[in-house]
């Protein structure tokens, strides 16, 4: 076990140590996309009590947090409609705010059942662009509020929401020197309402959600080395994938969920590898004297991963069944840990430019080859991509404890994320769920 923390030790000096002159000319940017003014008028509501969720706030954030829209304050609204016939363009027209969304809570008598009707209105169209209602219970009137900034954002925008998906991280309490409890968390993207699936003494690792969002791949040390392990998000069962000598890590999931891709050190040198599920058949993919770690997929046959095979770590990529191996990033000294968008066509990752100590998260347009900085922290590590791929969360540094951060790919809107507990790390975002 000593050696073994020794051996991980120096593998992970050596990745974050090491520099490469960059090679090519792709433009760094930074995003300046506009966003659109957008008024959540609080939702009307006759009952006694106040509910125990602001669901217009909570659609005021999701639709910020993407990046495209600017929530205009309540507290500088001229009126507050609550069904589309209220609505006076002229009054919105002179805030300058091009779209409202206004509605109203109401409950079902003698139930536990809670009803919104909405509207979404154009006010430089002057027309209501849709109407609808979303339903549920007490317990779900934050799933009610993702749902309705799920409808809004698809109709504005064209693209699908995912503001009513989950989140996975890792939280680690510290109670004394030789005493840390870790937990694997599962969430709402935005923090909320967040349960433990599991609890150790000893490290939990690169948690990865699989694409029916009903499993979990990790890493445990609760042996005393590490292990890869599939996780049942509904019953709790788990199973046990490798146990190899060395190492045993970074389990990333292929699109149909039938594979998992990770690193082995079981014959000496990390290398990644690829197991059918169903009948845990192994196949060696790289085959390499440096390090290969950290893979990711791109599609069926091709994965990512992080290699130092040019002399310090970058991104490649390799088709698994012809072995045909490709360099994806040339700009900066280090790029590590990519994350592929759900459409393959950005990649986000782990990246230091030149003349810097700063290690951030940049986005990389795969098909043109340009690179934008996202983030303006430094020590970033593990970003998670939203499956729009219009959002990202990614782990970082504040004031000595770790943090989980929100950041839009356009680079606009940026938050902490919320949460009781004191270091995280490692996030992975859900796909969509039904």
């Amino acid at each position: 076990m000593k050696m073994l923390k020794i051996w991980l030790t120096a593998f992970a000096l050596l990745l974050v140590t090491q520099n490469l002159y960059a090679q090519g000319a792709i433009e760094i940017t930074r995003g300046t996309d506009k966003a659109s003014p957008i008024a959540v008028v609080p939702f009307g509501w006759q009952g006694g009590t106040p509910l125990p969720e602001d669901m217009a706030e909570i659609v005021a954030n999701d639709l910020r947090n993407s990046g495209m829209f600017a929530p205009f304050d309540r507290r500088n609204m001229l009126s507050t409609p609550t069904q589309a016939s209220e609505i006076f363009p002229r009054d919105w027209r002179i805030l300058g705010v091009e779209y409202v969304v206004a509605g109203q809570i109401n409950a079902d008598p003698g139930s536990d059942q809670y009803r919104l009707q909405f509207s979404l209105y154009s006010v430089v169209r002057e027309e209501v662009l849709m109407t609808r209602t979303v339903s549920g219970t007490r317990s779900q009137l934050r799933d009610m509020a993702h749902h309705l900034s799920d409808q809004v954002f698809e109709e504005i925008t064209g693209i699908k929401g995912a503001f009513n998906t989950k989140l996975l991280y890792v939280a680690a309490e510290r109670f004394s020197v030789d005493n840390t409890r870790f937990t694997l968390q599962r969430s709402d993207y935005d923090g909320a309402r967040a349960v433990t699936l599991l609890q150790s003494r000893e490290p939990i690792l690169t948690p990865s959600y699989a694409p029916d969002g009903q499993r979990i791949a990790y890493v445990s040390f609760e042996s005393g080395r590490p292990e890869i392990f599939v996780h049942y998000i509904q019953t709790g069962r788990r199973e046990r994938i490798t146990s190899f000598e060395g190492l045993n890590g970074a389990p990333s999931w292929s699109p149909d969920g039938e594979r998992l891709a990770f690193v082995l050190s079981r014959d000496g040198n990390p290398e990644i590898y690829v197991m059918e599920l169903a009948n845990k058949q192994l196949r060696r993919i790289t085959n390499h004297f440096a390090i290969d770690t950290e893979p990711d997929w791109l599609d069926a046959n091709t994965i990512v991963f992080t290699s130092d095979r040019g002399g310090r770590p970058q991104i490649y990529k390799q088709n698994i069944n012809t072995g045909v191996t490709e360099r994806l990033t040339f700009v900066g000294n280090y790029n590590a840990n990519a994350k592929l968008s759900v459409d393959g066509r950005t990649m986000v990752m782990v990246h230091r430019q030149e003349g810097t100590r700063n290690f951030q998260i940049a986005i990389q347009d795969l098909e043109r080859g340009n690179l934008r900085v996202l983030t303006e922290t430094s020590l970033d590590e593990s970003p998670t991509v939203s499956p729009n791929g219009v959002m990202l969360i990614y782990a970082t540094r504040q004031q000595g404890r770790g943090v989980l951060m929100l950041v839009s790919t356009n680079g606009r809107a940026r938050s902490v994320i919320p949460t009781q507990f004191t270091d995280l790390r490692v996030p992975s975002w859900s796909p969509y769920l039904p």
